[in-house]
This record gives structure tokens, C-alpha cells and sequence, in this order.
């Protein structure tokens, strides 16, 4: 078997250059298992995601599909040839912007048979973000959600799950984004960058929508005009500094261990049609850095994906 391997690297704790060079494959633990990556998404946490105290070159990358090829001598749930989805979030062997990764077998979720590698490394981030954004958010059929930022990955995905509840979605973006907002469930489109955007709203809801997803950053303060009083704002973006207004609370998304059944069940339902993966484009492995690039000025259209 070769030894060597293609990769996406962070060169340095001191500066957040990526480049692509070649690396050994990484060994496995008896808990872990090689797997030949097929496919990885890309996020803005990709460059940014790096644990303490790592070695470098560190390979980036949070989540992927791919081909089990080893598996070490404790893995009893999965086996070698088996198609799987993966996170892999810092991992100190590294991520999986790489022809091979090593992970632990609780990272591993089956791909299944209707997904393609494509949607399958498209999920696992978005996905968990958007379960827990909707558990944060705690709304009940007939109430009105406001999505700051409602057209990139976890958007797309919240505006279909909060829809299926009963829930009524108005979603910000670009005007070139609406329609197909309004295609996946969203009930009113507004352009967070027009002018008197916010009057709009307030003459559909007067007194104030029930609670508001604040994904773009910056989004937490015009959020909260938004919402009536003793509603919340949920903020993924990490703005909770943000000083709330009379009695309406700021809260961040909290990660949580149990999420994973729920993200299990959101894969199915996305394999069978119920959800709508949304896919902005798929690049070729040696264009990794302009998909970084494209997502990290936050004008996506739902999920980047990188093809191996």
C-alpha cells in the first residue's frame, strides 16, 4: 500500500495560510478506522478548526464520506469496504482535506445506499448546526421564526425542518437567493443589503415574530428589533456579547452529545427526499482552496462540496 498521501494543511499556528502537499498516512488506533475520503464539505470553520497544542503541518477539515480500508483490532460496528459519513473535528491526527483520514469509530455514521458521497459529506456540520439551532429555538406550529443569513447550508435546512413543524419562516439573503428560499418552505423573503428591509417585515407581523436565527454574523442587534417582547434570539455565529433589548434574550447554540440520533434521522429523510439537500457547487480536489475561498465570503447558496 502507498505511504504517502495528498493533503490540505495549516502550515503554521502563527498565520492561517492553507497549502496542498504531500503527507504520510495517518496511523490507526485499535478504536479507529482508515477511510479513503471520497468527498469533504467546506465550512467556514475549515482554516480556523485546529486543537491546541497540535504538530505542524496540520491537516484541515471537519467532515467527509468516504471507503473504510482498515479497521483497528476494537472497531466491532463497522468494516472494511463500507461506506460511511464522518466528522472529524479536532482530531490531532488531523482532518479529512486529505485522500485518507483516521478517525474513531463514534464519528463514523453509514452512508446510506440512496446517498451519493457528494450529499454525504454535505450533512454532517450543517446538519448538526441546524438540529440543534431548531432545539435551541424551541417553536411550536403557528409560530413565526425570523433566519438571518437563510440561504447557505444550516438555512436551507432550518427553514425545511422548522416548515415541516408548522412553523412560519421569513428568511434573509440576497435577492438573487429568494425564490428558491420560497421553494423550500420560506413564506416571505427579505434582502438584509435593501434599504427598509426590517419596515417590511414589520408590516407582515406587526407585533413581532416569535423568535429569530441569527446564522450571518453582525445579524444578533437587527435580529432582536425583530422580535416581540419576551421572544429570543439564537445566534450561531458566536455574537452573544450582543447586549439584549427590554426582555428579550440572546442565546448561543449549545453542541450537544445526543444530537447524533437526531442527525441519523435527518440523513435518512435527506436520502429518501423528505429534505432537500441543497448543493452550491462541486469542485475537483485541486480547487479545495477556491471553494474555501468562495464560502468564506459568506455568499453561498447552500453547501460546497469537494470531490477526491
Amino acid at each position: 500500500m502507498i505511504k504517502v498521501m495528498q493533503a490540505f494543511v495549516r502550515t503554521g499556528a502563527h498565520d492561517q495560510q492553507v497549502k496542498l502537499v504531500e503527507m504520510p498516512i495517518p496511523e490507526i488506533d485499535e478504536n479507529e478506522v482508515l477511510v479513503k475520503v471520497q468527498a469533504f464539505g467546506v465550512g467556514l470553520q475549515e482554516r480556523y478548526f485546529i486543537p491546541q497544542n497540535t504538530l505542524f503541518p496540520y491537516v484541515i477539515g471537519t467532515e467527509a464520506s468516504g471507503v473504510i480500508i482498515k479497521t483497528g483490532v476494537r472497531v466491532t460496528r463497522f468494516k472494511v469496504e463500507e461506506r460511511v459519513i464522518l466528522t472529524s473535528v479536532l482530531q490531532l491526527k488531523g482532518g479529512c482535506w486529505a485522500e485518507y483520514v483516521a478517525v474513531p469509530q463514534d464519528a463514523l455514521i453509514p452512508l446510506p445506499s440512496k446517498m451519493s458521497f457528494v450529499e454525504g459529506a454535505a450533512i454532517p456540520i450543517a446538519g448538526k448546526t441546524a438540529l440543534e439551532s431548531m432545539r435551541a429555538l424551541n417553536l411550536k406550529s403557528g409560530d413565526t421564526l425570523f433566519i438571518a443569513g437563510a440561504s447557505g447550508a444550516i438555512g436551507t435546512l432550518v427553514i425545511q425542518l422548522a416548515t415541516a413543524q408548522g412553523i412560519i419562516v421569513i428568511g434573509s439573503a440576497s435577492q438573487k437567493n429568494h425564490s428558491y428560499m420560497l421553494s423550500l418552505g420560506a413564506q416571505k423573503a427579505v434582502d438584509y443589503s435593501g434599504p427598509n428591509w426590517a419596515q417590511r417585515l414589520k408590516q407582515w407581523i406587526p407585533e413581532g415574530v416569535t423568535a429569530a436565527l441569527a446564522i450571518q454574523p453582525g445579524t444578533v442587534e437587527d435580529s432582536m428589533d425583530l422580535v416581540k417582547d419576551g421572544g429570543t434570539v439564537i445566534t450561531v455565529s458566536g455574537d452573544d456579547h450582543v447586549k439584549p433589548k427590554s426582555d428579550i434574550s440572546v442565546c448561543q447554540i449549545q453542541h450537544h452529545t445526543d444530537t447524533k440520533e437526531a442527525l441519523i434521522r435527518l440523513i435518512s429523510d435527506i436520502s429518501v427526499g423528505y429534505i432537500q439537500l441543497v448543493i452550491e457547487r462541486i469542485y475537483p480536489f485541486q480547487q479545495a482552496l477556491e471553494a474555501l475561498k468562495k464560502t468564506e465570503t459568506r455568499h453561498a447558496r447552500g453547501k460546497s462540496v469537494v470531490r477526491v
